[in-house]
């Protein structure tokens, strides 16, 4: 499946530097005054994963495909775009397309770099999901106010569609006021307050925060910190962060709380031909896997021969994992795992 994550925030909070630094590509201009960004600038990213070099090892292929995330770096918000203001409507819009939004605060100082709107973290994620919000408020406003739509729509939809206007007035998104089922029956509207969304702190590379490992929503980077480790390979880049006082990126983090938030998992294949790392919804069944490499699979498949990646590790390849009973054969109705190295067996 696809992955497309949407970077917004203020102008000048350091998105097309952060944006720049994961695609390793000078594709976004970088501008201290605000709209450098117009249309959105998109990138495919391949998702770090170590396992499929440990695997390609084993199976002696060098062909490894991994799993991508496409990012939007979205032109800079300001108060009043729900109205027009800025880049208004143009940039809402935009946002409708991503499966996740991921909102950037600027948490350094540089005299160099014009605060446009900018005031403080706190404030500044408030102005953005107040602005998201308000064109939500106007959609629903909409079709409340509509005679046809109540006529068209159920009794029970145009319930929901109330609740959501008061809340929405009050300054809560469509994620505060109405349940994950509820939120499903109204996903044709393509609220923007209905997204799932992740907040990234962009901060100084001296900032104590950087080096904080906590569990918390906000992941802390510093985009001058990626944008400098792009420009080194694997090797320097490590040593780099190493030298930071860092275990890994802020491109590794940020995959891994996007794939955390919308319920994300990766499954393996390891052959001769290739290995590859493909992704899927949490609670996906291997018909459905499958299809993730191809469509016809689903309808075509027969059964899935399957084993954890530890196990496929440790016990050296196919012919040792089922030699030593560690390797499964599963149906129709298996739930696949996180990690789990596969091979459909497919019908004509």
């Amino acid at each position: 499946m696809s992955l497309k994550v949407g970077i917004v925030g203020l102008p000048n909070v350091g998105k097309s530097t952060l944006f720049n630094a994961l695609l390793k590509k000078q594709l976004a201009l970088v501008a201290n005054y605000p709209f450098a960004t117009i249309e959105p600038n998109m990138g495919v990213v391949e998702v770090p994963d170590e396992r499929l070099s440990v695997l390609a090892k084993i199976v002696n292929t060098n062909k490894k495909v991994y799993a991508t995330v496409e990012f939007v770096d979205i032109a800079g918000l300001v108060a009043g775009a729900s109205t027009g203001a800025g880049l208004g409507n143009k940039f809402l819009s935009h946002i409708r397309e991503v499966d996740v939004i991921v909102q950037v605060l600027r948490g350094f100082e540089d005299s160099n770099v014009v605060k446009e709107g900018a005031v403080d973290p706190e404030s500044d994620y408030k102005v953005i999901g107040m602005e998201l919000a308000l064109k939500d408020l106007e959609i629903v406003g909409k079709i409340l106010g509509s005679r046809e739509s109540r006529i068209l729509n159920l009794e029970s939809r145009m319930r929901k569609l109330e609740i959501l206007h008061k809340g929405l007035n009050e300054g809560r998104g469509a994620r505060e006021v109405l349940s994950e089922e509820e939120l499903t029956e109204i996903q044709d509207l393509g609220l923007l307050t209905a997204k799932r969304e992740i907040k990234v702190l962009n901060v100084g590379e001296m900032d104590p925060r950087l080096r904080e490992d906590d569990n918390s929503d906000t992941v802390v980077i510093c985009a001058k910190v990626e944008a400098e480790l792009a420009e080194f390979g694997e090797e320097e880049a490590k040593s780099y962060l190493a030298g930071l006082g860092l275990t890994e990126s802020g491109l590794d983090r940020l995959i891994k709380k996007a794939y955390e938030t919308l319920g994300l998992i990766s499954f393996l294949t390891a052959g001769e031909i290739e290995c590859r790392a493909l992704t899927i919804k949490a609670g996906t069944k291997a018909p459905q896997a499958a299809a993730v490499i191809h469509t016809d699979f689903e309808k075509k498949f027969i059964r899935a021969r399957v084993c954890s990646y530890e196990d496929f590790v440790e016990c050296g390849g196919w012919k040792n994992v089922a030699e030593k009973g560690k390797l499964r054969v599963e149906g129709k109705e298996y739930v696949m795992k996180e990690g789990d190295v596969v091979e459909f067996l497919i019908g004509s």
